[in-house]
């Protein structure tokens, strides 16, 4: 077997790998793992050093499909074990996007412990990695905008709320389906003349592949929440050129997420600014997450913080965690 860079050859075996003779003592190896909709991403480390770090497609979790997705992590994760040359991890913590429902949450750490990929597996929801990585257990508000969006607050007793997360057919506000989807409807005003022409028309029915809005409608109808998430960048790009459609878009969207803020600000007193931190593929690139900050910065009862939070490094977090607690 290939030894982890740096580490040398080994020998013996223990319960993820084998002895490091460097070190005289078994690598610990701890992998996190952030799953949405539009991308999954896993990072193993090895002995607090990241060695690895993978991206694969979007396995947010969904009825009947918990093994459709079990299986797109299962692969990644096992790229990330090869490319540090290990069979197995100690422990993987798995943030998913649908875990907050437990049927599901269930099914999939069933499925991923049955592929022997970790000696202790843990499966949580995208919203608590996230929160780890921007506060630790810290207090704090954090607001998550991919493919869909939701608002989560530890307050100061340690409790986790939340605010939206209700799915695209019920809220989803700000959200990468959210400017999809109003997108969608700027052509279609637009080509009835509902609506000022914007540079939005073309550039959808070219990602499309629609050569008018009658291919456009037929995609639309077929289209998954992904999909039509997939748009965003283009709202993004445009705003940033100045398109004004676009533009009321993101303003939109960016009202829609410190809606979420406030309506979690009242868990906490009022004695000072509760800090705010933002996550997600929207706030990536283009002025969704500027426009947020902005109106966040405005009000004296929150506090914008600056980083955008990676929250796979709060899954690695809570991986070291139970590691430790499980070394101990």
């Amino acid at each position: 077997m290939v030894c982890a860079p740096g580490y040398g050859a080994h020998r013996g075996r223990g319960r993820c790998g084998q002895l490091c003779p460097k070190k005289g003592r078994l690598m610990r190896v701890v992998i996190g793992a952030d799953v949405g909709g539009s991308k999954t991403v896993v990072v193993a480390e090895v002995d607090g050093e990241v060695r690895a770090r993978i991206q694969a497609p979007g396995a947010a979790l969904r009825p009947d499909l918990v093994l459709r997705s079990a299986t797109t992590i299962a692969d990644a994760i096992r790229r990330s074990l090869a490319e540090v040359g290990r069979p197995s991890a100690d422990v993987i913590v798995v943030g998913a996007a649908g875990a907050g429902r437990q049927q599901e949450a269930k099914e999939l750490a069933r499925a991923l412990r049955a592929e022997e990929l970790a000696e202790t597996v843990r499966v949580t929801t995208d919203g608590e990695i996230a929160l780890v990585a921007a506060f630790g257990q810290s207090p704090g508000i954090l607001i998550l905008a991919g493919t869909g969006s939701v608002g989560l607050a530890r307050d100061p007793q340690g409790t986790i709320h939340r605010a939206g997360g209700y799915g695209w057919q019920m809220g989803d506000e700000g959200s990468g389906y959210a400017l999809g989807r109003a997108a969608l409807g700027a052509v279609g005003r637009a080509v009835d003349g509902r609506a000022e022409a914007t540079v939005l028309s073309q550039r959808v029915l070219t990602a499309t592949r629609s050569s008018d809005i009658s291919r456009l409608v037929r995609w639309a109808a077929a289209a998954g929440p992904g999909e039509i998430a997939g748009l965003a960048p283009l709202v993004l790009e445009a705003a940033e050129s100045g398109d004004r459609a676009a533009g009321e878009m993101v303003t939109r969207a960016a009202e829609d997420l410190l809606a979420l803020a406030v309506s979690l600000r009242g868990l906490f007193s009022e004695e000072k600014a509760v800090p705010v931190a933002i996550t997600g593929g929207v706030f990536e690139s283009g002025p969704l997450a500027g426009a947020l900050r902005a109106m966040l910065a405005a009000r004296s009862d929150v506090m914008p913080v600056d980083d955008i939070v990676d929250p796979v490094a709060g899954a690695l977090s809570l991986a070291r965690d139970i590691a430790e607690t499980v070394s101990e």
